[in-house]
């Protein structure tokens, strides 16, 4: 079982779950999402982002403010970000994959699959938790019915890895018709709102902390 601390400290899902995690802007549903991830990279378990908006050296820099120990740590980057706008070192790394852009899904899958094969392979790890952030963007560069392809793959490889799938998405971006259609792919939907400046999250389709 993956548990949702320190979000969600009362719940547990089972391995092989996707979960969306959703809001308006600036309610702090990234921040979240790698809250849940980085309390498993202090289990031990694997952390794998995919980042579509900012830079793998971005997002690395903030994940060590939340795991110290981030060193020691099975943890990778897919950068779709890094060659699309032509800034910076583009360089594979055992820690960092680059794909060409968000349009890259193909390359995206097979990166993030690598990681998924290189932990098991080189470090013995069973348990990961992958976070993607955020199907949004991918919508920015492609249509529903890509990116609903896409997400029907990526969620298959989480489900059959045994792993926690986060895929952050913004609710107002995108017309009901289309949320509806990518929500099919979810086995819950953590939602977050706006709190007088604090984030407000309830759930759809995952168990309660009361259950």
């Amino acid at each position: 079982m993956y548990d949702l601390a320190p979000v969600l400290p009362d719940v547990e899902v089972t391995p092989g779950t996707n979960l969306l995690v959703s809001g308006p802007p600036m309610t702090g549903k990234r921040r979240i999402a790698t809250e849940i991830l980085a309390e498993g990279s202090k289990q031990g378990d694997g952390a794998i982002v995919v980042t579509t908006k900012d830079s793998a050296d971005k997002l690395v820099t903030e994940y060590e403010r939340l795991v110290p120990e981030l060193d020691d740590a099975p943890f990778g980057v897919v950068d779709c970000v890094t060659k699309q706008r032509g800034v910076g070192n583009a360089e594979n790394t055992s820690r960092v994959k680059y794909a060409s852009s968000p349009v890259d899904m193909t390359g995206l899958g097979i990166q993030l699959s690598e990681f998924l094969q290189e932990f098991y392979e080189t470090r013995s790890i069973q348990r990961n938790r992958v976070l993607l952030h955020s199907v949004s963007t991918l919508l920015m560069y492609s249509n529903v019915q890509t990116v609903f392809r896409f997400l029907h793959v990526f969620t298959g490889r989480v489900q059959s890895a045994e792993a926690l799938g986060l895929y952050v998405l913004d609710s107002t971006a995108h017309e009901e018709q289309t949320l509806n259609t990518l929500k099919q792919l979810f086995d819950g939907v953590i939602e977050v709102e706006d709190d007088d400046g604090e984030p407000s999250v309830t759930t759809m389709g995952i168990p309660s902390a009361s259950n």
